[in-house]
């Protein structure tokens, strides 16, 4: 296979690889996530297995202080060319790699985000009027972004970390009342969530108690859980007009419910093909 370039998005739980010929995706590829080893460049070789590449661009985790090479955080307000500005290029086993710096922000709060700037970046390039005015984003995940954009910039954003807690959560005591699994409460637990307002550590506690006292079931107390999180990202962002979602489409659409009961217009964005279109600003030939 002749050398090319290899475009990916390396997060904590998984590494995600496209292969391009003349311009255009001709191959994908997945591998572990840097939290998911102490090897970095030894799980990069292994994802690109037979690919012969002469230029890789990377974001996200490869950048961190445990990924394949540290770069630095460019400072919000940012635009796509200050955020291009910083790449970090080096040499390794004959190919040119490039790693994308994340974003840093600050309003009295530290913050940071590593992948979810190319997302960002990308989305403006695919839907030019994100360029213009002033524009709200949420990218669920592990850790929830909330940013907001001005005039083609991201000028501040917000972490929450509503993936982890509710993976954290699902093997916490809340779920040790032994409910039946019944898959078919999940959506109901989700609405009964959302429409919980409090302290957050209370307000979880009910996904435990209401098995206990009202038969609730376990799929039920999922749904609960899921919603009590994502409506305190609402609480505390009170987002309003209208909202883009740049997220996997199931997770998406939890989003899209709890904003649309507040009454906010969402328009969700395929992720992965924001990745693909922010890691082609990286590089000219990408």
């Amino acid at each position: 296979m002749r050398a090319g370039q290899v475009i990916g998005d390396w997060g904590n739980t998984r590494l995600r690889l496209w292969r391009l010929e003349n311009g255009a995706v001709a191959d994908r590829r997945e591998g572990r996530g840097v939290a998911q080893t102490d090897h970095p460049s030894a799980a990069l070789a292994a994802a690109l297995g037979n690919w012969q590449a002469d230029r890789i661009v990377l974001c996200g985790m490869a950048g961190a202080r445990n990924g394949l090479h540290e770069t630095p955080y460019v400072a919000c307000p940012a635009d796509a060319e200050s955020w291009r500005s910083r790449l970090t290029t080096f040499e390794r086993g004959g190919a040119s790699v490039a790693i994308a710096p994340g974003l840093a922000s600050w309003d009295g709060r530290a913050d940071v985000m590593r992948g979810e700037e190319t997302q960002i970046f990308g989305a403006i390039a695919n839907h030019p009027h994100l360029a213009s005015g002033t524009h709200h984003t949420v990218l669920p995940g592990t850790h929830s972004k909330w940013a907001v954009l001005a005039n083609g910039r991201i000028e501040s954003f917000r972490t929450f970390m509503t993936g982890e807690l509710f993976d954290l959560l699902q093997r916490s005591s809340l779920f040790a009342a032994d409910g039946e699994a019944a898959e078919a409460d999940e959506d109901g637990g989700f609405s009964d969530g959302l429409s919980r307002h409090g302290p957050l550590s209370a307000l979880l506690f009910e996904a435990r108690s209401g098995q206990l006292l009202h038969g609730r079931s376990a799929g039920w107390a999922r749904g609960f859980v899921s919603g009590v999180l994502i409506g305190a990202e609402l609480a505390t962002m009170k987002p309003h007009g209208s909202v883009t979602i740049i997220g996997e489409p199931d997770l998406a659409a939890r989003y899209v419910r709890a904003l649309s009961d507040r009454g906010i217009d969402c328009t969700i964005l395929d992720a992965e093909q924001c990745t693909i279109a922010g890691l082609r600003l990286l590089d000219a030939d990408a």
